[in-house]
């Protein structure tokens, strides 16, 4: 039997609808199936996710499924997939994505040749079978670089903005030095702080062009669709990317670059928040404004001049109550 050489972490709850494309998918990531080992982490599903994975991946020698009796959230499911690793090389998918043959094999050819700490790729969404092509926003294509050349700027759409942990491959290396790892008991927008670590502590990384991954919009259990409490966990996410740039020794340099991005997201949910229940509501307005508060009060206006005119005019009012507080 063949040894892996990349880990598949892959954390489901009550994706039995999906997840046999999943699994399907990653059989077909090499010639011999014995390269990759899978570890899934069945998030305290109330369906047929283990029964799914367990008939979908007969043919695979390398499985191992962890299944944890109440959902702990999808931070807390890949750390514990991470736990596990035990390849040079590691990479994400979420119960309801797939892959195209062989992208795998190609993102670890890209590894050895680049010989980096990570490689990201573009994605495709696909939305009741109408798929986009979202490209990853940098310009240098298969070339090493720093991965803290690719934050700024401030004012345009850069990596840090484009935080899916499934879109790439990482060396072993990062989670030693421990930049893999995710906060903790966030349910939503754990990717944040997880990116901003990431970007500015790793020593190199690349964009490379790789066979398709393909991200399902519209799914309903997916906490991106409901608009409930569990969406609030952007505030503590983006508290902790805040914290983790003023902590860099070129903090001033990339604190625009987290204002902006923080202030942004903020109007976004804003603008969302009329779907939401009265008191999730006001929660999430006394959230903003204690996030305001953690950003430099001299990055505020400067920020607020990057935002698009809805988006500024929406947190306006929060901006000057947190002023004349």
């Amino acid at each position: 039997m063949s040894s892996p050489i990349v880990t598949v972490i892959l954390p489901a709850k009550d994706a039995g609808p999906y997840i046999g494309t999943t699994v399907t998918t990653l059989g077909r990531q090499f010639e011999d199936p014995g390269r990759l080992r899978l570890v899934v982490i069945d998030d305290g599903s109330t369906d047929d996710t283990r029964a799914q994975v367990q008939h979908f991946a007969r043919d695979m020698p390398h499985v191992e499924i962890i299944s944890n009796p109440q959902p702990i959230g999808l931070a807390a499911a890949r750390n514990q997939g991470l736990d596990l690793v035990d390849t040079d090389f590691f990479c994400f998918v979420d119960g309801d994505d797939w892959m195209h043959p062989e992208r795998l094999e190609s993102l670890v050819e890209s590894m050895r040749r680049l010989e980096c700490d990570f490689v990201r790729t573009d994605h495709v969404t696909d939305t009741d079978g109408r798929r986009r092509l979202m490209r990853a926003p940098h310009g240098r294509r298969g070339r090493v670089v720093s991965p803290r050349d690719a934050i700024m700027p401030a004012d345009e759409t850069t990596m840090v903005d484009y935080p899916y942990a499934w879109a790439g491959m990482f060396h072993r290396r990062v989670l030693d030095r421990g930049l893999a790892h995710f906060e903790p008991g966030l349910f939503t927008a754990e990717d944040r702080p997880w990116i901003w670590r990431l970007h500015l502590r790793a020593e190199s990384f690349a964009v490379v062009d790789a066979p398709a991954i393909l991200y399902r919009r519209g799914v309903t259990t997916s906490l991106t669709q409901v608009l409930d409490r569990r969406q609030l966990d952007f505030l503590p996410a983006f508290a902790e990317a805040i914290r983790v740039v003023e902590e860099d020794d070129d903090a001033d340099r990339f604190l625009p670059k987290i204002a902006t991005t923080t202030m942004s997201v903020c109007a976004y949910h804003l603008f969302r928040a009329r779907a939401m229940s009265t008191a999730d509501r006001t929660a999430l307005r006394t959230g903003i404004r204690d996030l305001l508060r953690a950003i430099p009060a001299e990055q505020i206006d400067p920020a607020l001049s990057r935002l698009s005119d809805r988006r500024r005019r929406i947190l306006a009012r929060l901006v000057r109550e947190v002023r004349t507080a």
